[in-house]
Order: structure tokens, then sequence, then C-alpha cells
């Protein structure tokens, strides 16, 4: 099988190209990324040169590129991970969350339809579902949840989610959904909480929580996430959403002082900023229904998991260190010239 991975150099994308690989040789793997300021071709450093591994730049949203793509490689399986993801960043400027999230998935989804692909697998989020309440813990979101998006993020989300059900159910694409809680571990860009917090308090900065960090997040290990991705392809039923929760609820101010408490930094380093507009209040996702239907449970705890990725963090500064500085943004240039050379030699 050919399986195209789009925003394979993002965070979870890159964790699901390594995890492909490694664990099916019998697949090759297509990358497709934009590269733009989240994707990083450095986070595909370990599998580059593998001969059942390629990469292309380009934009889902680019109805011409992609469709040359589809026409030449001859591709079996579609998993979609790229999307704008950073719900700051989709309060300050919605359009381009629009653009890529529910435009380029309709792109994605006409050149399936054109080339007759197998699988499309969409990767969504727990929070097209909105948020629930501090004081009832025993509220989840589950399959059936209603969509309440809080953020312009999340509603592009939600309307990419919507537009793959649509075109199952009106053109027959044999189509899956997972929605995920919040992912945590290597690759992850040092703009979001954990990954944020760990290199701030390395470097002895500031650490910044919004509001009073009550916020309650389900936390899901990336490797767990990929595992359950990779079984919705083998055994998933078309046109059936699943749901990707980790069972590691904390709050945001727990969070940080456990990164500081492992890394031996004081807690006078926490900031109390101005809450985010509209900051949803908590995410849990009950995963039962992935768990009776594919056999599949996080087996990361959380408190292995974060000592996992601090020492991943703590191992690969300068793989961090090259994004705080924005020199990973040469990084694709030095890889092309790498390609180029290896093409000649061969």
């Amino acid at each position: 099988m050919k399986i195209l991975v789009t925003g394979g150099a993002g965070f979870i994308g890159g964790n699901f190209v390594q995890h492909m690989l490694h664990n099916h040789p019998e697949h090759s793997i297509l990358c497709i990324d934009a590269l733009t300021y989240a994707g990083n071709i450095e986070t595909l450093a370990t599998v580059i040169d593998n001969t059942r591994f390629k990469f292309i730049k380009a934009d889902i949203s680019d109805r011409e590129l992609i469709y040359q793509v589809f026409e030449k490689e001859s591709l079996d399986i579609v998993v979609n991970f790229a999307a704008e993801s950073h719900v700051d960043r989709s309060i300050e400027n919605p359009q381009i969350f629009l653009q890529t999230n529910v435009m380029g998935t309709q792109v994605l989804l006409d050149a399936c339809r054109n080339y007759g692909i197998k699988r499309y697998h969409q990767v969504s989020t727990d929070e097209v579902y909105g948020d629930l309440p501090l004081d009832n813990p025993n509220l989840f979101f589950t399959e059936t949840s209603s969509l309440h998006a809080s953020s312009p993020y999340a509603a592009s989300k939600a309307a990419a989610d919507l537009l793959c059900g649509a075109y199952q159910r009106t053109y027959g694409l044999p189509i899956t959904i997972s929605r995920c809680s919040n992912n945590y571990g290597p690759y992850q860009f040092p703009e979001k909480l954990i990954p944020l917090m760990i290199t701030n308090a390395v470097a002895e900065k500031e650490l910044p929580v919004y509001g009073n960090g009550e916020n309650i997040r389900d936390w899901l290990y990336v490797e767990d996430h990929c595992i359950a991705i990779d079984l919705i392809l083998q055994n998933g039923e078309i046109g059936q959403v699943y749901n990707i929760g980790g069972h590691n609820e904390m709050r945001n101010i727990d969070i940080v002082k456990i990164i500081l408490s492992i890394l031996g930094k004081p807690e006078t380093l926490i900031t109390y900023v101005k809450d985010r507009k509209g900051h949803d209040l908590r995410y849990a996702i009950d995963p039962t229904f992935i768990h009776d239907q594919l056999g599949w449970l996080p087996t990361t705890k959380f408190e292995q998991g974060i000592q996992k990725t601090i020492s991943w963090y703590l191992n690969n500064s300068k793989w961090w260190k090259n994004i705080l500085d924005g020199s990973y943004q040469k990084s694709y240039e030095t890889y092309m010239s790498y390609m180029k050379k290896t093409v000649r030699k061969a």
C-alpha cells in the first residue's frame, strides 16, 4: 500500500510517519507538507533516507498541484493531518484556518473521488465538541456529542468533519474520522503548552499560564494516538467517527508544576496572564467505543509520558532551538540540496 500522509512534517503527522515506517514494512509513505511555520523537515530526519519514504512540499489547498501528485503517485490511502491548529493564531487570523482546514480538505476529498482512493482518514480534534463544565467530572465527549466549536480553529475542524461526512454519504467515499484529545510528546512545536513550558523552564524564562490555570485537558501521548489511527485504517468502519482519548485529565497549572518539579526549577517562574478569548473550560473524551470496536486503549500514563517527553526535549535541544531562532526554516533548502546530490550519485 502507498499511503499519503498530509501534514507529515508536523507534530502528530511526523510521529505517525515514523510509526508506520517502523511497524509496517509492507507500506510506503508519501509525505506532503506546506512547511509553514509549524512544519519542520527536521522532524523527518530519521526517515529521510528510508527507501519507502518520499517527501513533497505542497499546500493541500493547491488543487492543481495536489491533483498532479495523485495522478503520478497511484495512492491507496490518504491520512490528513494537515491543519492550522493553534487556537490563539486562529483568533488573530481566522482566514488561513478556513483556507487550509476546510478548503484544503475539500481539495483532498475531490482528489480522492477522482483517483479512486481506497480509504480517506480525517484527523480531527475534541475541540469540535466545545467544552465541558469543571464541576461535573462524570461528563465526557462521545461520538454522538453535538458539535459546538468555541474558536475559529475548532469551527474550521468541525466544518471539515461535516464535509467529510457529506462526501461519504453523497459520493460513497470510504471515509473515517478520528477526534483526539490534547497530544503531547516528541517533536511538538514549542508554542504549545507542554513544550513551551519545558523550553522556557530550561532557559529559566517566565512560564505564562492563562487565567488561573484551572482549565482541564485530557492528555494523550502521541504514540498512543498513532497506534489508534493505525488500527482505524486496518479495521475501522467506513463512515464512522472514533474518539481517541488519553484518560489523563489534568489542570493546566498542575502540568506546569509537574514540569518544573521534574526539571528542578522554582514555581516562581510561573506568571499568570490574561485569559484566552472564549477559553474552553474542560475537554474529556470517552474512548469506550474505539476500545469496544477495535480493542484500543491508551497505554501511556501521564506520569510516564511526561518524563519521556521532557527527556526527549532535553536530549534534542538542537531541534527546538533551531525553531526558536528561526534557522529550521532553512532546513528544506538543505534537504533539497542533499536530495539532488543523492540523485546525481545514483
